[in-house]
Protein backbone atom coordinates (compact mmCIF):
# COMPACT_ATOMS: atom_id res chain seq x y z
CA UNK A 1 0.00 0.00 0.00
CA UNK A 2 1.13 3.62 -0.96
CA UNK A 3 2.29 5.77 2.47
CA UNK A 4 -0.31 8.60 1.17
CA UNK A 5 -3.29 6.18 1.40
CA UNK A 6 -1.97 5.17 4.94
CA UNK A 7 -1.87 8.34 6.30
CA UNK A 8 -5.02 9.21 4.41
CA UNK A 9 -3.96 12.58 2.39
CA UNK A 10 -6.64 13.98 0.67
CA UNK A 11 -6.93 17.40 -1.08
CA UNK A 12 -5.70 20.95 0.46
CA UNK A 13 -2.78 21.42 2.74
CA UNK A 14 -1.00 18.44 4.50
CA UNK A 15 1.18 19.73 7.00
CA UNK A 16 4.32 17.82 8.09
CA UNK A 17 5.64 18.08 11.73
CA UNK A 18 8.48 16.49 13.88
CA UNK A 19 11.81 15.08 12.92
CA UNK A 20 12.82 11.86 11.14
CA UNK A 21 12.42 11.96 7.45
CA UNK A 22 9.79 14.52 6.67
CA UNK A 23 11.18 16.19 3.78
CA UNK A 24 11.63 12.62 2.46
CA UNK A 25 8.13 11.65 2.76
CA UNK A 26 7.08 15.15 1.27
CA UNK A 27 8.87 13.64 -1.97
CA UNK A 28 7.21 10.21 -1.70
CA UNK A 29 4.03 11.41 -1.07
CA UNK A 30 4.56 13.91 -4.21
CA UNK A 31 5.27 11.05 -5.82
CA UNK A 32 2.43 9.07 -5.12
CA UNK A 33 0.28 11.64 -5.35
CA UNK A 34 0.76 13.51 -8.86
CA UNK A 35 -0.58 10.66 -11.31
CA UNK A 36 -3.79 11.94 -9.30
CA UNK A 37 -3.73 15.15 -9.07
CA UNK A 38 -1.28 18.62 -9.46
CA UNK A 39 1.06 19.16 -6.04
CA UNK A 40 2.79 21.65 -4.65
CA UNK A 41 5.44 21.38 -2.53
CA UNK A 42 5.92 23.95 0.37
CA UNK A 43 7.50 24.89 3.06
CA UNK A 44 6.38 27.12 6.56
CA UNK A 45 9.67 27.50 7.93
CA UNK A 46 12.90 26.84 5.49
CA UNK A 47 13.76 23.37 3.29
CA UNK A 48 16.66 22.44 1.28
CA UNK A 49 16.18 23.36 -2.23
CA UNK A 50 14.81 20.34 -4.01
CA UNK A 51 16.99 19.26 -6.80
CA UNK A 52 14.33 17.07 -9.16
CA UNK A 53 11.25 19.44 -8.69
CA UNK A 54 10.79 22.85 -10.60
CA UNK A 55 10.77 25.68 -8.21
CA UNK A 56 8.82 28.71 -8.13
CA UNK A 57 10.43 31.61 -6.33
CA UNK A 58 7.80 35.16 -7.49
CA UNK A 59 4.77 35.53 -6.11
CA UNK A 60 2.82 34.94 -9.73
CA UNK A 61 0.05 32.17 -9.49
CA UNK A 62 0.07 32.29 -13.32
CA UNK A 63 4.00 30.67 -13.01
CA UNK A 64 2.67 28.20 -10.81
CA UNK A 65 -0.01 26.96 -12.69
CA UNK A 66 2.18 27.05 -15.78
CA UNK A 67 4.75 24.78 -14.15
CA UNK A 68 1.76 22.58 -13.00
CA UNK A 69 0.05 22.01 -15.75
CA UNK A 70 3.56 21.31 -17.97
CA UNK A 71 5.47 18.90 -14.70
CA UNK A 72 2.21 17.96 -12.15
CA UNK A 73 4.48 18.83 -9.00
CA UNK A 74 6.47 21.81 -8.63
CA UNK A 75 8.24 23.35 -5.19
CA UNK A 76 7.33 26.88 -4.67
CA UNK A 77 8.99 29.04 -1.95
CA UNK A 78 11.12 32.26 -1.48
CA UNK A 79 15.23 32.36 -1.72
CA UNK A 80 16.88 31.84 1.74
CA UNK A 81 20.56 32.40 0.91
CA UNK A 82 21.68 30.09 -1.85
CA UNK A 83 20.79 26.21 -0.50
CA UNK A 84 17.83 27.10 1.06
CA UNK A 85 13.51 28.18 0.70
CA UNK A 86 11.88 29.83 3.30
CA UNK A 87 7.68 30.20 3.01
CA UNK A 88 6.56 31.23 -0.20
CA UNK A 89 5.14 34.90 -0.56
CA UNK A 90 1.86 33.18 -1.50
CA UNK A 91 -0.36 33.22 1.15
CA UNK A 92 -1.13 28.87 1.75
CA UNK A 93 -4.75 29.48 0.74
CA UNK A 94 -3.60 30.43 -2.40
CA UNK A 95 -1.29 27.55 -2.84
CA UNK A 96 -4.39 25.51 -1.82
CA UNK A 97 -6.59 27.21 -4.47
CA UNK A 98 -3.63 26.12 -7.30
CA UNK A 99 -3.11 22.49 -6.84
CA UNK A 100 -5.19 19.79 -5.54
CA UNK A 101 -2.68 18.52 -3.17
CA UNK A 102 -0.18 21.02 -1.05
CA UNK A 103 2.71 19.49 1.00
CA UNK A 104 4.10 22.02 3.21
CA UNK A 105 7.14 21.06 5.71
CA UNK A 106 6.27 22.71 8.59
CA UNK A 107 8.91 21.77 10.94
CA UNK A 108 12.94 21.45 11.68
CA UNK A 109 14.72 19.24 13.68
CA UNK A 110 18.53 19.27 12.02
CA UNK A 111 18.23 15.98 10.67
CA UNK A 112 17.58 14.58 14.18
CA UNK A 113 15.05 11.55 14.57
CA UNK A 114 13.10 13.04 16.95
CA UNK A 115 12.53 16.79 18.70
CA UNK A 116 10.75 18.51 21.17
CA UNK A 117 8.35 21.62 20.10
CA UNK A 118 9.59 25.28 21.49
CA UNK A 119 6.64 27.21 21.88
CA UNK A 120 6.36 28.94 17.82
CA UNK A 121 7.08 25.73 16.93
CA UNK A 122 5.63 23.82 14.68
CA UNK A 123 4.83 26.38 12.54
CA UNK A 124 1.34 24.99 10.86
CA UNK A 125 -0.61 26.76 8.25
CA UNK A 126 -3.80 28.21 9.44
CA UNK A 127 -5.70 25.83 6.43
CA UNK A 128 -4.17 22.81 6.70
CA UNK A 129 -6.42 19.54 6.78
CA UNK A 130 -4.46 17.20 7.55
CA UNK A 131 -1.27 17.12 9.89
CA UNK A 132 1.47 14.51 10.22
CA UNK A 133 3.74 13.90 13.25
CA UNK A 134 7.12 11.86 11.58
CA UNK A 135 9.68 10.37 14.29
CA UNK A 136 12.65 8.42 13.18
CA UNK A 137 12.64 5.29 15.15
CA UNK A 138 16.28 4.99 14.48
CA UNK A 139 16.38 7.75 17.79
CA UNK A 140 15.21 4.64 19.97
CA UNK A 141 18.69 3.55 22.20
CA UNK A 142 20.35 6.67 22.15
CA UNK A 143 20.86 9.37 24.52
CA UNK A 144 18.46 12.14 24.28
CA UNK A 145 21.10 14.32 24.21
CA UNK A 146 22.37 12.88 20.61
CA UNK A 147 19.00 11.79 19.65
CA UNK A 148 16.86 14.43 20.10
CA UNK A 149 16.20 17.89 18.56
CA UNK A 150 15.53 20.61 21.83
CA UNK A 151 16.97 17.69 24.13
CA UNK A 152 16.46 19.92 27.40
CA UNK A 153 12.54 20.47 26.31
CA UNK A 154 12.65 16.90 25.24
CA UNK A 155 13.93 15.59 28.51
CA UNK A 156 11.87 18.00 30.83
CA UNK A 157 8.35 16.63 28.77
CA UNK A 158 9.64 12.74 29.45
CA UNK A 159 11.12 13.25 33.26
CA UNK A 160 14.19 11.94 32.24
CA UNK A 161 17.57 13.42 32.39
CA UNK A 162 19.38 14.83 28.78
CA UNK A 163 21.94 11.67 29.22
CA UNK A 164 19.49 9.11 29.55
CA UNK A 165 18.23 6.53 26.98
CA UNK A 166 14.93 7.30 24.72
CA UNK A 167 12.88 3.98 24.74
CA UNK A 168 9.78 3.46 22.87
CA UNK A 169 7.89 4.56 26.01
CA UNK A 170 9.67 7.56 26.24
CA UNK A 171 9.00 8.85 22.83
CA UNK A 172 5.29 7.60 22.96
CA UNK A 173 5.30 9.42 26.36
CA UNK A 174 6.39 13.14 24.38
CA UNK A 175 4.53 12.32 21.47
CA UNK A 176 1.24 12.56 23.64
CA UNK A 177 2.48 14.92 26.26
CA UNK A 178 2.69 17.21 23.29
CA UNK A 179 -0.56 16.58 21.40
CA UNK A 180 0.70 17.60 17.80
CA UNK A 181 -0.49 16.02 15.04
CA UNK A 182 -3.61 14.27 13.93
CA UNK A 183 -1.68 11.24 12.59
CA UNK A 184 2.40 9.67 13.42
CA UNK A 185 3.95 8.23 11.00
CA UNK A 186 7.03 5.95 12.51
CA UNK A 187 9.90 6.13 10.26
CA UNK A 188 13.50 4.39 9.60
CA UNK A 189 11.48 0.96 10.64
CA UNK A 190 13.79 -1.31 8.16
CA UNK A 191 14.80 -4.62 10.53
CA UNK A 192 13.28 -6.82 13.39
CA UNK A 193 14.40 -4.22 15.83
CA UNK A 194 13.45 -1.36 14.59
CA UNK A 195 9.66 -2.80 13.82
CA UNK A 196 10.13 -3.95 17.35
CA UNK A 197 10.49 -0.98 18.66
CA UNK A 198 7.98 0.95 16.50
CA UNK A 199 5.16 -1.19 17.64
CA UNK A 200 5.89 -0.53 21.24
CA UNK A 201 5.17 2.97 20.69
CA UNK A 202 2.32 2.88 18.51
CA UNK A 203 0.54 1.04 21.65
CA UNK A 204 1.16 3.96 23.73
CA UNK A 205 -0.04 6.78 21.23
CA UNK A 206 -3.99 7.46 21.26
CA UNK A 207 -3.75 8.58 17.64
CA UNK A 208 -3.94 6.33 13.85
CA UNK A 209 -0.14 5.14 13.62
CA UNK A 210 1.40 3.66 10.12
CA UNK A 211 5.13 2.75 10.45
CA UNK A 212 8.24 1.44 7.91
CA UNK A 213 10.91 2.27 5.94
CA UNK A 214 10.69 5.38 3.48
CA UNK A 215 13.90 4.32 1.87
CA UNK A 216 12.68 0.61 1.46
CA UNK A 217 9.36 1.83 0.52
CA UNK A 218 7.89 -1.08 2.78
CA UNK A 219 5.17 0.95 5.25
CA UNK A 220 1.73 -0.26 7.05
CA UNK A 221 -0.76 0.45 9.26
CA UNK A 222 -0.37 -0.10 13.11
CA UNK A 223 -2.76 1.24 14.94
Amino acid sequence: MQIASLLNIGHGVTALIGGGGKTTLMYTLAEELRPQGSVILCTSTKIRVPEQYTVITGDDPGAVMDALSCFGAVCVGAPYGTEKLQASPLSFSELARLADYVIAEADGAHGLPLKAHAPHEPVIPENAAQVILVAGVDGIGRPIRAACHRPELYAQLAHAAQDDIVTPETAAAVIEAEGLGGRVFINKAEDAEGWTAARAMARRLTRPVAAGSLRGRDYRCLF
